[in-house]
């Protein structure tokens, strides 16, 4: 029998509403919303209620996804679904380490409430934009983010789908040379430039707070965006400088199936990890956690 794999989304995924179902279904998820607007008033009022524009500023995206994803994973967990490891797109990583024991759920909150400021506060400073390269190779996409100084290949997400940060002046110029070289350029619902040098300031920012946090070695194996693989340098390393780096999502994925990893449960609001997965290696199971738990209670 294969493993399981928990992975938590990153920013993008967020909608009005999200997790309300849980909050008012099950006690389990009731409780994570509860300590997290213990720690941030508001938090599961912006999940519900907010609009998309407020949703989007990453201040509250961080904090607002982490509450949600949290409250999904422990819904799983108090129904004796448990992983074999566990991965995190981007903020999601935070969430990844958070239920894989380096840090108590206190702790991954305030973290993530923390990170969501830094890395607003360091976005505000450029104006620039994120899109989704599709139906070109990693080398094309590669090979046009060259002809710019300020644009670069920030996660790789799976074949024929790479994401690019870069500044905005030059945004319609990259669009037109990705149609020309027969791609499409979609614009993210995401404010900065993230896992690019523009996001430095921040990244340097958070290992300055994370070096007053205890950090444990966790229970759980924990892949990390920035190698693709399972910890072994300092988590706070990985945590800090995977803010300004690439996220090598497929080969994270690739090396979780190698290690035997069979079953893939997205834990967030949407689809979009499921969907990458699947284009990774139509092999494996991959589904959302919240349609698992359906499939789960119906039997």
């Amino acid at each position: 029998m294969g493993k399981i794999a928990f992975v938590f989304s990153g920013q993008g995924d967020q909608f009005p509403g999200m997790g309300q179902d849980l909050y008012e279904k099950y006690p389990s998820a009731r409780r994570v919303f509860d300590l997290c607007d213990n720690l941030r008033p508001g938090t599961s009022s912006q999940c519900f209620t907010g609009g998309q524009g407020e949703l989007q500023e990453t201040k509250n995206t961080q904090p607002c996804l982490f509450a949600m994803e949290l409250a999904v994973a422990n819904v799983l967990l108090e129904k004796g679904i448990t992983p074999d490891c566990v991965a995190g797109f981007s903020l999601g990583e935070v969430t990844a380490a958070t239920v894989g024991g380096v840090f108590s759920w206190e702790t991954g909150f305030q973290l993530v409430c923390k990170r969501g400021e830094l890395m607003q506060r360091e976005a505000e400073k450029w104006d620039t934009f994120m899109a989704a390269v599709v139906k070109l190779s990693t080398t094309q996409v590669q090979t046009i983010c060259d002809r710019y100084a300020g644009v670069y290949p920030v996660n790789f997400n799976c074949p024929g789908q790479v994401t690019v940060s870069g500044l905005a002046a030059q945004a319609a110029d990259f669009f037109a040379d990705v149609k020309a070289a027969g791609g499409r350029a979609i614009l993210l619902k995401v404010k900065g430039a993230f896992h690019s040098p523009f996001m430095n300031g921040a990244a340097k920012a958070f290992a300055q707070v994370l070096k007053k946090v205890e950090l444990k070695k966790g229970d759980v194996t924990l892949y990390s965006n920035l190698t693709a693989a399972p910890y072994t340098k300092e988590a706070a390393d990985l945590l800090s400088e995977q803010i300004c780096n690439a996220v090598q999502w497929e080969k994270l994925i690739c090396n979780m199936i190698t290690d035997g990893v069979d079953t893939f449960l997205e834990i967030g609001p949407g689809r979009t990890l499921t969907n990458m997965i699947r284009r990774i290696d139509g092999s494996v199971k991959a589904m959302p956690a919240v349609d698992y738990i359906a499939g789960v209670e119906k039997c």
